[in-house]
Parts: C-alpha cells; structure tokens; sequence
C-alpha cells in the first residue's frame, strides 16, 4: 500500500473547512429568529420544513455516515448475506408511510412537540408516558454513542491516525453543540440537507475508486472472492436467513419510530410535503445500502484477513488507497472524507436535539416544573445534553462493541414502543395498561437476552421476541378488559384524521 495522502496539513484543512461551514450555517439559521424562546422553533424548525430540507433531513437520520463507516465493514466481516441491509431500510419506509400520515394530522392539531406527546395524548396514563420516556432516552442514548464512536473511527481511519480518535470526537463534539444550540433544528436540517448531499455523491466516487482498484467487474470480483473465501459469497444457511428476517423486522419497527424521526414528521410543512419526501425515500435503499455493501464486498478481494478491528478501519485504509489513483480521485475522497464526518455529526446533533426536547418537555415540562416558560425548557435541555455527552463520551474511550453491535443494541429496547404508535392509531379499543405491560414485558425480554450474551436465538433478536410478546399482550390485554362505548368514541375522536381537520 502506498503512503496515506490525506495525511497531515490537508486533514485538518478539510476538517476545519467542514466545521466552520456548520457553524455559520447554525449561526444563519438563528440569527434574527428567537430559536431559543419557544420549544416548537427550536426543536421542531417552526414545523416549517419544506419537501427538499425534510427528504435530506429524513435522508440524515436513515442514512447516517455510519450507514458508510460501519455497514460496510459488517459486509466486509459477513459477505453477501449482508444483502439484507438494503430490505430492512425499505421496510422503514413502509412503516412511516403506515403511520406518519395519520400522526402528522393528530401532532398538528394538538401541537405536539416530542413523541411521547403523543403517547400522553393517546393513552392519557402517567406510568404509560413515563416508560416510554425511558424506553425512547435509552434509545437516543445508545445511537448518540454510536455517532460519537463512528465520529472517532472515520477521522482516524481517513487520516491514517494523524487525528487521533479521542481528539476527533472531542473536537466535532464541540462543533456540535455550538451549531445545534445556535440553530436548533432549523440549523440541523440544513447541514443534514449539505452532508446528506455530498455523502451521496462520495459514496458514488468511493465505489468507482474501488473498481478502478480491483480492476475488474462485479463479476470478476466475486470470481476471485469464491476462489479465496467461499464462504462469504455462498448461499446462506438458515440460521441466516431467520436472522435476516429478525434483522429486519427489528430495523425496519425500530428505526421508523426514532424519537428524531417522529420529530421530523412533526416539523413538515403539510402532510403533502411528507408524502412526497417518503414517497423519494423509497427509491434510496438500492442506492445507499446497496453501494456500501458492494464497497464492503470489494473489501474481501482487496484486504483478506483483517480481523474485526481492523476491519473497522476498512473504509478509511480504502479512501486513501483509491485517493493515491490520481488527481481526480484525490479530490473525490476530499468529498467524502468531509462528507462522511459531516453526516456523522449531523445525525448526532439531531439525536442530541431530540433527547434534550424530551428532557426539557417532557422531563422537567411535565413532571417536575409544569409553569416553566418554553425559554427555561429549552436552557434544561440544552444543559443536560451536555451532561449526557459527556457520559457518553468515557463510554466512547472504549466503546462496548463493533459500531453494527452498538446499532442493533439501540433498536433492541426502542422498537417496544411501536405499537403504541401503530396499533395506538388505528385500533380504538387498545388499552393503556396492556400497553404499559406489553413495553415493559417486552423491553425486559430484550434486555435480558442481551444482559446474559444471547442477542439471539435460533437467530432471531432479543428484541423481535420482546416485540412479539409486546404485541399479544396489547391485542390480548386490551380484548380481557372491558372497554365502555365513551371510552370508544373518545378515541375514535381522537385518532380520526377528519376529526382534526
């Protein structure tokens, strides 16, 4: 391998354009505006965002630059039965297109702020609310380390070590929290809008550099894979192919109700506008997980043998050896190099937004200071988001896992409060207390698999079996208990979409 070229000077250069560019789009994003007065303009970008900001913004929140950093090594380490990360991104869209309509018309009337506005509007229940408060913090917590490890890891590997993990993630971290605290969501949506654009057309010149590397086709590369590692080109068993069905099912529940995610569909500007920016979001799964599982693939021919850690390094040794092909590719992986430390910091900010909303909101609005003034929440949440990322960030030092482990961690605990949205909306009849004991159920199963080392059995997740036990004990739980035709007409009045109009 030849000499790393993004060594040095041109680092820190790049980085140093990326972060000032955030700031002073944090800076013009709050200026003149009174972000910081009221919970909706801060945390919800004044529920004014148009088709092309939210299809980026919801692009930011999918497709992470993790998606690259940590996706593609998790091909690199399983092969081609690592196709199933292009399903389970489709599957979130038809999970959003499921609910987010309905949720939007409710969330506009009532003006929700955070998702558990929702759950409080619903069920009506303080013990309800509160453990979907825990379940959704330990979620948001969970991702938010999984950006600050990837944060570490891209500007290490890109480098070649001259930024060393601790001081990138501290560093960004700080970029972080000044633009986000500047803008809000509105700044939030914007960077998502620039990084999710340049992440898209890296990962592009990535996967061409690549070819140029191996110097053949896709056909010719899986040629040379069977011949030195069979394994990870051949059909896979059916232990695998039940934890694709888990993987996904656990992905596509999970991610579709990110409490950052529910927030977006609160900040569109109609529900036009976000029908049409999920209705864009279905055609991105081929193009975004599909690249990166063949720039993972490309990784097995052109570096066998890395072992986990290294392998985690992966696009990072593969940036710098396709910026040593020329001049052109060079610049190309500049793009890239910004963009996928950009996205990043992007997604983080965004879960750092919405775990702070909840706090403020939901936390100290609700339960401890009901007459607080929206100005005083907002300064809660941004002083415990501090805190928390500084937790976070010792936990980071010596991250738990592979950045897929951190991944699939989160969703384990997060998907239970799925069926508080989706049988919440449609089915009149659910109760609040089959919904507490199905979350806590549910998430305890979860939690206790993944407590004692077995994430899986007979390859299905921890949290998919939690999730199917959560909803028996909705539909059961809430057929035993009888149900008064008020109580019925409430709810239909409730979750009828006509009704809120």
């Amino acid at each position: 391998m030849e000499e790393l070229r993004f060594a040095g000077l041109d680092a820190v250069i790049i980085l140093s354009a990326y972060a000032v560019l955030m700031i002073v789009i944090g800076w013009l994003a709050g200026r003149g505006k009174k972000v910081g007065k009221s919970v909706s303009s801060y945390y919800l970008a004044g529920r004014d965002l148009g088709i092309i900001t939210l299809f980026f913004t919801l692009f930011a929140t999918q497709y992470s630059g993790n998606t690259v950093v940590g996706y593609a090594p998790q091909a690199y380490r399983e092969g081609f039965s690592w196709l199933q990360s292009v399903p389970f991104f489709t599957l979130i869209i038809g999970i959003y297109l499921l609910f987010a309509p309905r949720l939007y018309a409710i969330a506009k009337k009532k003006k929700f702020v955070t998702p558990t506005d929702w759950i409080s509007y619903r069920f009506n229940s303080k013990r309800v609310t509160i453990l979907a408060i825990l379940l959704m913090l330990w979620g948001l917590a969970n991702y938010l380390l999984e950006q600050l490890v990837a944060i570490g890891h891209a500007v290490s590997g890109l480098t070649g070590g001259t930024i060393p993990y601790e001081i990138a993630v501290i560093g960004f971290i700080i970029v972080m929290l000044t633009y986000e605290w500047l803008g809000g969501m509105k700044a939030v949506a914007i960077t998502d809008a620039v990084q999710g654009s340049l992440l898209f057309v890296g990962v592009i010149l990535l996967l061409a550099g690549a070819f140029a590397l191996t110097g053949g086709g896709l056909t010719d590369l899986t040629e040379n894979i069977a011949a030195v590692d069979p394994e990870r080109i051949g059909v896979p068993d059916l232990t695998t192919n039940i934890n694709w069905i888990s993987m996904i099912l656990l992905t596509g529940f999970g991610a579709a109700v990110y409490p950052h995610a529910v927030q977006r569909i609160y900040s569109s500007r109609s529900e036009r506008t976000l029908k049409r920016s999920l209705a864009r979001m279905a055609w991105m799964p081929p193009f975004t997980a599909g690249f990166v599982l063949i720039i993972g693939i490309i990784g097995i021919q052109l570096y066998p043998g890395l072992s986990v850690p290294e392998s985690e390094q992966l696009v990072g040794i593969l940036a710098n050896d396709v910026a040593n092909l020329n001049t052109f590719f060079y610049w190309a992986m500049i793009i890239l190099f910004g963009a996928i430390v950009g996205a990043i910091v992007s997604t983080a900010d965004s879960v750092l937004l919405s775990f702070s909303s909840m706090i403020s909101n939901d936390v100290y609005g609700k339960y401890i200071n009901k007459s607080a003034p929206d100005e005083r929440k907002v300064k809660v949440g941004k002083f415990v988001g501090v805190i928390l990322v500084a937790l976070l960030l010792w936990v980071a030092w010596n991250p738990p896992g592979t950045l897929f482990q951190i991944f699939v961690l989160k969703f384990e605990i997060l998907v239970q409060v799925a069926p508080a949205f989706i049988l919440g909306l449609y089915w009149k009849r659910l109760s609040s207390t089959a919904v507490f004991w199905g979350m806590l159920v549910g998430a305890t199963i979860a939690g206790v698999m993944t407590l004692i080392g077995h994430e899986t059995a007979f390859g299905i997740h921890g949290g998919v079996y939690g999730l199917a036990v959560n909803f028996m004990i909705c539909v059961a739980g809430s057929l035993m208990v009888p149900t008064s035709q008020d109580y019925k007409r409430k709810v239909e009045k409730m979750t009828t979409i006509d009704a809120q109009q």
